[in-house]
């Protein structure tokens, strides 16, 4: 049966810090995530190069190669423990016995250091979401839903600890719903499309994990929010939308919990400080490490509360002192060291520092400000006071302009009058959402473009 949160798992706010979790997760190894630590997430890929037959024998290369260096600069920097996230490419979640021997060789080496180094360690396995290769989507049955779960069960076989998924349920509605700043078809694509094809995936994926005994971690709404967010970056859109969308994708990213996912959620899901609110799981984050795969105005507010702490993804290219990956767990290890330091010298040290890493954002970017722990922990006891997807999201929507809208007014963030016009915007749009989910449905199907999305494959 489903889990339903209807109340915070963190309700005060000298308890929402970096490295401590209600509900750690503890491998079979020992090592426990949320227990007290923050570990780094190491997360590498390959240069650009084409995967076929012919170049597979280097894929392999590529991969010992960059675990191998990441695991020797590790040991040298003493870490106490870490974990390695292998997102698949494309190519290697369509050919699942590809991405399986990947997993082998980094389960291999992992197992090798934690033999010969008593250092914990874990393997975080990510099949990429395939199903969007049809157009318009088929999220249920079809080629790719086959060899993406293939891809799940065999990576579970090779040595996953924990199963992730970015997945893009209703995806093919939002890219056009950023670009148009259009409120309702992001409502639509987040707490309608995206809630349910998440309610029936994760289902599945926690089978899976059930099965192998391992954990089925948690998602990320990188495809919606991250996307928004780089786009703001760009200068495409305006931040406050890519804000609210950021907190529209709580009630979406939930749903795999309150289908059995326990975490630590996933690195590029900045969401997840909501989600370690409202259930207590640890989760994964990323940001000033992180400027390798994107840019972001979150550097430092993104270290307040995470259990891993993640560099996103870095391809394995030369620097000047080594190859990216290593350079990245360096970074990794040093910015852990620092927050653990905190933690050891005591409570007070620790929410000192995490303060210092929330003030040094918050006021410069709203999409900052969505992510201080009191703004979250607010936000987030409205979201569950609803109990549905849809309404939850609507409620995200409202409860966000209006905490963005009041932090303008006491000063507390600065709106360019653009960004003021788009609040009014937005906050016209999200009165216009209807309470019941059935005269919004029917609403959208009446605005949509038929011809981008299988509705069926949502249970409309």
């Amino acid at each position: 049966m489903a889990k339903k949160y209807d109340q915070l798992a963190i309700d005060n706010l000298d308890s929402f810090v970096f490295g401590k979790s209600p509900f750690p997760v503890r491998l079979n190894n020992g090592f426990t995530i949320g227990g007290g630590e923050v570990y780094p997430e190491i997360n590498f890929t390959l240069p650009g190069m084409a995967i076929n037959t012919e170049t597979f024998p280097e894929v392999r290369n590529q991969y010992a190669q960059m675990i191998n260096d990441v695991v020797k600069r590790a040991v040298e920097l003493h870490a106490l423990g870490f974990s390695v996230e292998f997102e698949l490419l494309p190519d290697l979640t369509l050919n699942p016995q590809w991405g399986a021997e990947i997993t082998k060789i980094l389960r291999e080496k992992l197992d090798e250091v934690e033999q010969k180094e008593n250092i914990k360690t874990c393997l975080r396995v990510t099949p990429n979401d395939i199903r969007e290769f049809a157009r318009p989507p088929l999220m249920r049955h079809g080629k790719y839903v086959d060899e993406m779960f293939r891809c799940f069960e065999l990576c579970a076989e090779a040595g996953a600890d924990l199963l992730a998924i970015e997945s893009t349920g209703g995806k093919e509605i939002h890219d056009e719903a950023i670009i148009h700043g259009d409120l309702l078809a992001s409502v639509f694509a987040l707490g309608v499309l995206g809630s349910r094809d998440m309610n029936d995936l994760w289902q599945k994926i926690v089978a899976i994990a059930d099965a192998h005994k391992i954990i089925p971690s948690g998602d990320s709404a990188c495809g919606f929010a991250n996307t928004a967010m780089v786009l703001a970056e760009q200068h495409f859109i305006p931040r406050i939308w890519a804000a609210l969308i950021r907190v529209m994708s709580v009630p979406r990213s939930l749903v795999a919990f309150e289908q059995g996912a326990v975490g630590p959620n996933k690195d590029c899901a900045y969401e997840g400080v909501y989600i370690k609110a409202i259930t207590g799981a640890p989760i994964a984050l990323e940001g000033a490490e992180a400027a390798c795969a994107h840019l972001s105005q979150i550097g430092n507010i993104a270290k307040a509360v995470p259990d891993l702490w993640s560099n996103e993804s870095v391809q394995n290219v030369k620097l000047l002192s080594a190859s990216a990956p290593t350079v990245s767990m360096e970074q990794l290890v040093y910015a852990t060291r620092l927050m653990n330091k905190a933690s050891a010298k005591g409570q007070h040290a620790a929410l000192a520092l995490r303060d210092l890493f929330v003030e040094s954002d918050s006021t410069l970017d709203v999409q900052a400000y969505v992510l201080r722990p009191d703004v979250v922990l607010e936000i987030s006891r409205q979201i569950i006071q609803e109990s549905t997807a849809y309404l939850r999201t609507r409620a995200a929507a409202r409860v966000a302009l209006a905490h963005l809208r009041k932090a303008s007014e006491d000063q507390q963030i600065t709106l360019s009058r653009v960004e003021l016009r788009w609040l009014d915007t937005l906050s016209k749009q999200a009165d216009q959402l209807p309470e019941s989910e059935e005269e919004f449905i029917d609403q959208m199907k009446r605005q949509i473009d038929m011809s981008k999305v299988n509705l069926s494959e949502y249970d409309l």
